[in-house]
């Protein structure tokens, strides 16, 4: 029986193998179709262009500054435009002589003097301004004005003293020359409408009087520069009116200030 059993399942094996081979192959329902890409056409790579020779391209010079650009351009003193010391040293030494010793300058002047006689002490405060003009650099002349203010002190003999005090206006003219360095001589004349005092015989004071007066001054001064338009003197004068009607007793001492002007 087991040998008839055994023949029989392997006919019913192979009867089945092909059916099912054939379910297989069968297609299934609502599947697309597998597509297979169809190859890519192969392009041919472009052929090399030869190279196109070209004219090469020459770099633009930057601009160039001219050597002397940063030089100071040529002037009377330096035509070459070239600066050298000793002519710097020269251009600025006659810039400051041009300022130094221009044609016109003020001259404005302060004097101090006091004199003592016959028991009578006098203390002068004068102001003379002047306009200065330079026939060359060492001489120079030129008008001016004055003010003169004395104060007299008098013992009166009785154990007291009288004080007085005048005022004089007047028109003046000097002269000044340059001697040496710093050092000049100064000259002055001066007409003064002058407020004098009166005495009698015993040389009390009786009164004032008004009269014209003559005043020639003649001294020497220093000069101090300040600066190139202005300086500082100190001169020292000597009054040869020196008398009762005198208005600046010796010696006259004054300071004077110049500014300069003009070219």
């Amino acid at each position: 029986m087991k040998r008839l059993l055994f023949p029989s399942l392997l006919g019913a094996v192979a009867l089945l193998a092909p059916g099912r081979s054939l379910a297989q192959d069968k297609p299934v329902l609502n599947t697309a179709p597998i597509v297979v890409p169809a190859p890519a056409p192969v392009t041919p790579a472009p052929a090399p262009v030869p190279a196109t020779p070209t004219t090469p391209v020459m770099p633009t010079p930057a601009p160039t500054t001219p050597a002397n650009a940063d030089l100071p351009a040529p002037d009377t003193y330096s035509p070459s435009g070239l600066e050298l010391p000793e002519r710097e040293q020269k251009r600025k030494a006659l810039e400051q002589h041009a300022e130094q010793y221009t044609k016109m300058f003020v001259y404005s002047g302060i004097g101090l003097g006091y004199s003592s006689y016959y028991g009578l002490s006098n203390f002068n405060f004068s102001i003379s301004p002047a306009l200065g003009y330079r026939v060359s650099d060492r001489f120079s002349i030129g008008p001016g004005i004055s003010y003169s203010y004395n104060y007299y002190g008098q013992d009166n003999g009785y154990g007291g003293s009288t004080s007085l005090s005048t005022s004089s206006f007047g028109v003046k003219g000097f002269a000044q020359l340059m001697v040496i360095d710093q050092f000049f001589v100064h000259a002055e004349y001066e007409v003064t409408r002058a407020e004098l005092l009166a005495f009698d015989q015993n040389n009390y004071y009786v009164g004032k009087v008004t009269r014209s007066v003559q005043t020639p001054l003649l001294g020497a001064g220093y000069r101090s520069q300040i600066s190139n338009r202005a300086a500082a003197d100190i001169v020292l004068l000597y009054n040869f009116q020196d008398n009762y009607n005198s208005i600046y007793p010796n010696p006259v001492i004054r300071f004077n200030f110049l500014f300069n002007i003009g070219r």
